[in-house]
């Protein structure tokens, strides 16, 4: 009887809260606003601290001439045989600096690294943002040795809402089916909790920030 008489107040007290639902205690909640402050500092600077931090390099150039002598440079002291570069904007800037690259599917399995583009830059993480609408798909961005991924200051953004809402902006109702953020070269400590890199994908990572400030290709 005991119990029966327990029951059946919790099951009085469940249909009260169901029929008086009390006044919301935080009516005023700004679901807007960003949770993040903007970085104090000027974006690109955030964005090369966060990613050295992360174990990326970062290269920053005023312009493509620029870029053109530092890939050469990059090249040449990697003593690599070529890079592959499946995105024909890129594919003229490496012509200009003399860099031999290929994209071709048959020589993929035996590239020591890749160039790409990226849909953006988040410059409180040092996280670049890439999608697989961009150039050769999903695998460039986690099969070769070393990625490097070349970018312009116009593609920086200061946290991961913007770089979502620049992405939804540009492909509107075809968005890509596979949007990745990727903060660093890959790395794991699951085994034995030490770190490797390049478990899973990419051990170096650098990214060529090019300043389009003042004219831009996009």
């Amino acid at each position: 009887m005991e119990d029966s008489t327990s029951r059946e107040k919790v099951l009085k007290k469940v249909r009260d809260a169901l029929i008086y639902k009390p006044d919301n205690p935080e009516p005023q909640i700004d679901f807007e606003s960003p949770v993040y402050h903007s970085p104090g500092e000027a974006l690109d600077v955030a964005f090369a601290e966060a990613l050295t931090n992360l174990g990326g390099k970062f290269i920053y150039c005023e312009d493509d001439q620029e870029f053109i002598s530092s890939i050469r440079f990059l090249f040449d002291a990697n003593s690599w045989d070529n890079l592959f570069c499946y995105e024909e904007k890129f594919q003229r800037l490496l012509e200009k600096a003399g860099v031999p690259f290929t994209s071709s599917p048959d020589d993929f399995t035996e590239m020591v690294a890749g160039v790409t583009g990226c849909e953006s830059l988040i410059a409180r993480l040092g996280t670049i943002v890439v999608s697989s609408l961009q150039g050769a798909g999903r695998r460039i961005f986690v099969y070769p040795p070393t990625h490097i991924v070349v970018a312009y200051a116009s593609q920086l953004v200061p946290d991961i809402r913007q770089a979502l809402q620049k992405i939804k902006k540009k492909y509107r109702s075809e968005m890509p089916s596979m949007i990745s953020l990727i903060s660093g070269p890959s790395r794991t400590a699951d085994i034995e909790k030490t770190l490797v890199m390049g478990a899973h994908g990419p051990k170096e990572l650098y990214v060529f920030l090019i300043d389009d400030s003042v004219t831009t290709d996009e």
